[in-house]
């Protein structure tokens, strides 16, 4: 037909290639071969004709034929070519380019993504798709120059990520930032902190910055080399030969920040950088700002300039900012008069200012400076060992119109707190916050009243602490560590957080222990005294017995040690006790002013708060607000609320999300409320035992304790060295302290031994009574008993044993009674006192074991074992 292109002959059709088998197995005809290679003719250039077109015809019309009666497929018409005569020469695909690949690579790429098309196979007719050439078909200098280029490429793109973008990002920032001046830092710190009461409204003091914000900024000259020495030996001891950042320093940063750590070293320059920004934020983009500006720093100033911007700047404690600001903070006189050591106790307080007012603290850090300044070269092994701990002047001399007396504690607890929040001491008072707290003026009145009253006359190194944990939040409302005052020895310490031995005060955690075991308050124990626990004897007070059959109940009124050792070391276990405690608030690890341990060993002794069980005053109320709120543990705090100097509130404490606890003693809410009651029952009849009720006839629970003295030598001693009460109501918990603070025999004004139901007892009693006047009256929740359920003991000489009717125990005393009429006095000075000789023991009293409640019974009555009084038939199950 006109305008048709001749069909070519059939016999110049190409005929496909035989395939050669592979041994062993027979493989399809291959359907092509590449251009070039032998037995295959070169494709047409554009505007070629065939030669012999003519002949080409008839061959190929006769091949078609005898392809058709064969049943053969036709071979592929040079039409179907992908590249249909656009190749180059065959000689072309033979020459390699610089990466190692070839024209025939490229063009079989091609001729591949053809016949790869969805549906197409090597014909593009559906049939199976054609064989991918593999690596094997690459020679071996093909295959290195293929991994070199795939190395190249690689290593331009390390490059790239890590050096010329990081170095143009650098160089960026560089020009952007700017570098403040301690001239223009001194102007933004220092402003005044204010403290309300629970109320929002009543101050409670303010943190007045003492030099009133006009600081005196010192010249480079005007810096000694005692203070230089020292401030490198805490801070930066390569300080003069660094470039102005630490880079181990900021790549430890940046790894904490992407496994989820904090902090990275830090020069002084870059420490006066996140100073002087007030930039305290744990990440990468800061500390890389960081970094440049301190570079920039070192190119711009001499290290002296440097060193002198850090001093005029950094926060020492005691509301001073900047080292002359601090010399006379600290000890009354200019940066320029004071001596190695006492440079050696500023440098050392840069890294903890919040804790200036812990002695404990400044030992440490003053220690650490000092040997750091030895191994430097900066000081003499003679002169560090003729060196003494500096003496601080009076903090009320420092800054006369800060917070003062007992409420200095409170400051105290609330600067921690807030640090550990992420607002430090200078945040503060950078920016002029105002900080709201959970005390309650009048609880903390109270305290203070409750101490003054009971304590007025009684030997100056007793010591006392107080403090009152709200149940339902959390929340601490009392908090008295001791009077503050520099005349009063150890008036400067905080008694509220020191951690001491608890005595039988530890007791209700061994209850907690065994009732998460399933058994209760009516199981039964020997209470004899003494008893031998392997090669140990363990008496309990003045070797009362309690009988071979003592109930748990009784045993924690009376406050048997042989029983709750025999449970603790046979029963449950010491990692048992430590547990329960720890889930009711107690530290595992002590957090006290005095940084020991809370239950560092674990034997026999955590059963009656003995040997290394330590615990703080703060830490016991709050683990027995756990009990008075149902089982139900609030993370203590003393910060209600933050809000900036314009009321722009930074965090609430007081919202119902912040103030929802967690059940401690299990999972489930009702498991552990109930645990948290039975715990409740056993320590109400405590209170009636030791004349320690709340007036008004209100619910309250509690437990005494007393530590013995152990002398120098070793050996057990018939005296008292710590004294406790711990209790609570529906509405609040408390607990009492009274000791020395050392290892010495505690005694009233009478010349009588200390117990927990005497000076500590009266304490808890008033503060109680007076924080209860006025509100309304509220019960413990009624809960179900766990295990046996304890009977009312009877006479020996009335009528046979009760037995319960939902358990086969048979609960008797067989011990010998003493009436006692009345509550002993603390005249009396042959009160007995623990002889275990390893723990503690409570009051030493003698008690009517028929009549354990201390109420009237009749014989057969049943009792009301949660509030002692008698109950009629409907309510008891």
């Amino acid at each position: 037909m006109p305008g048709e292109r001749p069909v070519p002959p059939p016999q110049a059709r190409r005929q496909p290639p035989q395939a050669t088998a592979r041994s062993g197995e027979g493989a399809p005809p291959q359907a092509g071969r590449r251009p070039g290679s032998p037995g295959q003719r070169p494709p047409r250039r554009p505007g070629e004709r065939p030669a012999n077109s003519a002949a080409a015809g008839a061959a190929a019309g006769a091949g078609a034929g005898a392809l058709a009666g064969s049943g053969e497929r036709e071979p592929e018409l040079i039409t179907h070519r992908a590249y249909n005569g656009t190749a180059d020469a065959p000689g072309d695909y033979d020459r390699f380019d610089d990466d190692g690949f070839d024209g025939g690579d490229r063009l079989d790429d091609r001729v591949e993504e053809r016949h790869h098309e969805p549906g197409l196979g090597d014909e593009g007719d559906g049939d199976a798709p054609r064989k991918k050439k593999g690596k094997a078909a690459l020679t071996p200098a093909q295959r290195r120059k293929r991994r070199w280029k795939i190395i190249r490429r690689s290593l331009y793109a390390f490059v790239t990520l890590f050096f010329v973008l990081p170095a143009i990002a650098f160089a960026i920032t560089y020009f952007l930032v700017d570098v403040p001046s301690p001239e223009e830092v001194a102007e933004q710190q220092a402003k005044v902190v204010t403290y309300y009461y629970a109320d929002g409204k009543t101050e409670m003091g303010r943190d007045v910055p003492p030099d009133g914000g006009n600081r005196i900024l010192l010249k480079p000259h005007e810096i000694t080399p005692q203070v230089k020495h020292a401030v490198y030996a805490a801070e930066d001891a390569t300080f003069e030969t660094n470039p102005g950042f630490d880079v181990s320093g900021i790549l430890r940063a940046v790894y904490n920040q992407l496994t989820g750590g904090v902090g990275g070293g830090s020069t002084i320059t870059q420490q006066y950088i996140k100073k002087a920004t007030e930039n305290e934020e744990y990440s990468i983009t800061r500390k890389w700002t960081e970094l440049v500006k301190a570079f920039k720093m070192s190119n711009e100033q001499s290290k002296d300039e440097i060193i002198t911007a850090y001093l005029n700047t950094i926060y020492f404690g005691r509301n001073a900012y900047g080292i002359e600001t601090a010399a006379q903070a600290y000890f009354g006189k200019s940066a320029k008069e004071i001596n190695a050591s006492e440079a050696a106790l500023l440098a050392g307080m840069i890294q903890q200012p919040g804790r200036s007012e812990y002695p404990e603290v400044r030992e440490k850090r003053w220690n650490y400076v000092m040997d750091q300044l030895v191994a430097n070269g900066w000081l003499t092994k003679a002169e560090r060992d003729a060196a003494k701990l500096p003496q601080l002047i009076d903090l009320e001399d420092s800054r006369p119109e800060s917070i003062s007396g007992p409420e200095r504690f409170i400051q105290q607890r609330v600067k921690e707190e807030l640090e550990a929040k992420g607002y430090p001491e200078e945040k503060l008072q950078a920016g002029g916050y105002r900080v709201y707290l959970t005390i309650d003026q009048k609880a903390q009145e109270a305290a203070e009243q409750a101490v003054k009253q009971v304590m007025e006359g009684e030997d100056p190194e007793l010591h006392e602490a107080l403090v009152a944990v709200d149940p339902k939040t959390g929340a601490v409302r009392a908090y008295y560590g001791g009077p503050y005052d520099p005349e009063v020895p150890g008036g400067q310490y905080d008694w509220a957080s020191a951690q001491r031995n608890p005595g039988s005060s530890f007791k209700p955690f061994d209850l907690v222990a065994l009732l998460k075991k399933g058994k209760g308050l009516g199981e039964t124990y020997d209470g004899t005294s003494p008893r031998m626990f392997g090669d140990r004897p363990v008496r309990n007070s003045n070797n009362e017995s309690c009988g071979p059959n003592c109930t748990v109940e009784e045993a924690m009124k009376r406050s048997i040690n042989t029983v709750f050792f025999d449970i603790v070391v046979n029963e449950v276990g010491p990692q048992a006790v430590v547990d329960a405690a720890t889930e009711a608030g107690v530290p595992e690890e002590g957090s006290g002013v005095d940084g020991r341990p809370t239950m560092p060993t674990l034997d026999g002794n955590i059963s009656i708060g003995g040997g290394d069980t330590m615990v703080s005053p703060l830490h016991m109320a709050a683990s027995y607000a756990t009990f008075a709120d149902d089982g139900i543990r609030h993370e203590t705090h003393f910060v209600a609320k933050l809000t900036t100097a314009d009321g722009e509130v930074v965090f609430d404490e007081t919202s119902e999300v912040a103030t929802e606890g967690e059940p401690a003693f299990s999972d489930d809410p009702a498991e552990s409320k109930q645990i948290a009651g039975n715990v409740t029952k056993s320590l109400i009849p405590v209170l009636e035992h030791s004349e320690l009720m709340c007036a008004g006839e209100r619910d309250c629970a509690g437990k005494t304790g007393t530590h013995q003295y152990v002398d120098p030598s070793g050996a057990t001693v018939d005296e008292n060295a710590e004294a406790w009460m711990v209790g609570y109501s529906p509405q609040i918990s408390a607990a009492v302290w009274v000791g020395t603070g050392k290892n010495k025999p505690i005694r009233d004004a009478a010349g009588n031994r200390v117990y927990g139901s005497g000076l500590p007892g009266e304490i808890w009693k008033l503060f109680m009574d007076a924080y209860h006047e006025g509100k309304p009256l509220m019960e413990f929740p009624e809960v179900e008993p766990i295990g046996k359920i304890p009977t009312t003991p009877l006479p020996e000489t009335s009528q046979p044993p009760v037995t319960n009717s939902s358990s086969s125990a048979v609960v008797t005393s067989s011990s010998a009674a003493t009436s006692e009429s009345s509550r002993p006095s603390n005249t009396d000075s042959n009160r007995p006192s623990n002889t275990t000789g390893n723990g503690d023991e409570d009051d030493g009293k003698t008690t009517d074991v028929t009549n354990p409640g201390g109420e009237p019974g009749r014989p057969g009555d049943e009792w009301d074992w949660l509030r002692g009084r008698e109950a009629d038939a409907s309510e008891t199950q």
